[in-house]
């Protein structure tokens, strides 16, 4: 394992019940990051799976020496395993991304490369949705009601796959919804948010967790609670002189 002091990029992915997305995941993130020559390490954080995710995980760590996991006693949501994957990250920047296999880790290159001075977050957009008509039918009721309520200025809130410098996320407050919104606080807080169209992928393994009742409905109510601390929100980038 790497030392903390040559770590440079940190991959963090949340699972719930992947056992068969993951091993291919961390295979393809391990290729995509083959070429840049830096440091980096994987954090899978699996939320209190059910099936064999924690197994598969163990197994892993013996073929890869950049992988790291951690795990959760009972499911808790994708934001916490975000947020457990933000307290055990060493790299300076941070990759987040969705462990069902839709995002391509291949696109890491192009998203770390638009990370240029005075960007702090890079969000994906997934420019052709593989998804379900349901997820995105909601989706695309979410992002207008989002941009009506907030005025938020986010094209794809419903996209994790973001590249963070570590530095923005130190007054990041977590809430079971805050991976939506993350890109929207840190506008909130005073930091630069930059989007890229990324490429997006049907989902080849496992099944779906996501539906209409535990996310549109969800994300709406949170909508008027982010109005809120848009109005009250302290920049996080505020500078100190000695």
């Amino acid at each position: 394992m790497p030392t903390t002091e040559n770590i440079d990029i940190s991959v963090v992915v949340p699972a719930y019940n992947e056992e068969e997305s993951v091993p291919v995941l961390i295979g393809e993130i391990a290729e995509a990051m083959k070429p840049l020559d830096r440091q980096y390490e994987i954090i899978i954080v699996d939320d209190g799976s059910d099936d064999r995710t924690r197994d598969v995980l163990v197994e892993l760590t013996s073929q890869y020496k950049q992988l790291r996991w951690a795990s959760h006693v009972t499911n808790l949501g994708q934001s916490a395993g975000m947020a457990t994957g933000f307290q055990l990250a060493r790299g300076s920047i941070i990759i987040t991304l969705d462990a069902d296999g839709q995002n391509n880790p291949a696109d890491i290159p192009k998203l770390l490369s638009t990370l240029s001075d005075g960007v702090d977050c890079v969000c994906g957009i997934r420019a052709i949705r593989r998804d379900t008509f349901v997820r995105r039918a909601s989706s695309k009721i979410a992002n207008g009601f989002r941009s009506f309520v907030i005025g938020d200025t986010v094209t794809d809130a419903g996209c994790a796959f973001r590249v963070i410098r570590q530095q923005a996320l130190k007054e990041l407050f977590v809430f079971n919804g805050m991976h939506r919104f993350l890109p929207t606080i840190l506008q909130a807080q005073g930091y630069r948010v930059a989007e890229i169209q990324i490429s997006h992928r049907e989902r080849a393994l496992g099944q779906s967790k996501y539906g209409i009742n535990n996310r549109l409905w969800r994300g709406i109510r949170d909508c008027f609670a982010l109005k809120w601390y848009r109005a009250r929100a302290i920049p996080g980038n505020r500078r100190i002189d000695d």
